[in-house]
């Protein structure tokens, strides 16, 4: 009955979520760090700014080594679209209306090519979106995850169910033909007992019958024996 009521508790919320298509729109957006301007590109994501901020985390380290302690998220290197790079590319989160913006972009002055930096920059237009796209797969994987955990708990339920069903059903079967069995013990030992009843009465009257024998002949006996002290 618990397991019931904690799916439907988790069905109603489900079932609450918007089942629309998240669409994923990434903007170019400069922003300053450590007072120099550094252009990129930022997406707005639904979730808490802790939540983007870990996903972000490890998004860059599936291309990049990652400075350790470094605010905003720095990389050391980075490899992007099979190149590698030894100058900086920086991503940062911050808190936007009911969501979070997550951004990546570069301080073109840190770039000894140009080309590399407009390269790269363009580079990291699609690598938001692909960012924006996975987190939110993500996350409506852990709810798949989650819904696939109720529904195989509510499956162990429902089999758990079944078994107590043909458990219950085989000792009820059980049951009747214990029933009926005593219920023709019932009638057999009815029948005996008035056999019983009956005999005893026969063997009563028997005994009357053979008192009354007994005293008759008790009383030739008797006679009998007067008529031998006669005998003279």
């Amino acid at each position: 009955m618990n397991m019931l009521k904690k799916f439907t508790q988790y069905l109603i919320v489900v079932l609450a979520l918007p089942v629309l298509a998240q669409s994923v729109k990434v903007n170019k957006e400069a922003s300053m760090i450590k007072g120099d301007k550094a252009d990129g590109y930022a997406v707005e994501l639904e979730g808490t700014s802790e939540e983007v901020t870990s996903a972000l985390n490890k998004y860059m380290k599936s291309f990049a080594k990652l400075k350790l302690g470094a605010n905003p998220m720095t990389t050391s290197e980075a490899v992007i679209n099979g190149t590698s790079y030894k100058s900086p590319v920086y991503g940062m989160v911050k808190e936007k209306g009911q969501g979070a913006e997550a951004w990546m972009g570069i301080k073109s002055g840190e770039w000894t090519s140009e080309e590399d930096a407009e390269k790269v920059l363009k580079q990291l237009d699609r690598m938001m979106y692909d960012f924006g796209v996975k987190y939110y797969r993500d996350k409506i994987q852990v709810q798949i995850d989650e819904s696939t955990r109720a529904l195989q708990a509510v499956e162990r339920q429902q089999q758990r169910l079944v078994t107590e069903n043909k458990n219950l059903n085989l000792k009820m079967e059980n049951n009747q033909k214990e029933k009926i069995q005593l219920e023709k013990s019932l009638e057999t030992n009815k029948l005996e007992n008035q056999n019983l009843l009956l005999k005893i009465e026969q063997n009563k009257k028997s005994q009357d019958s053979v008192g009354v024998a007994a005293d008759q002949i008790k009383k030739v006996v008797e006679m009998h024996k007067e008529r031998q002290k006669k005998v003279n």
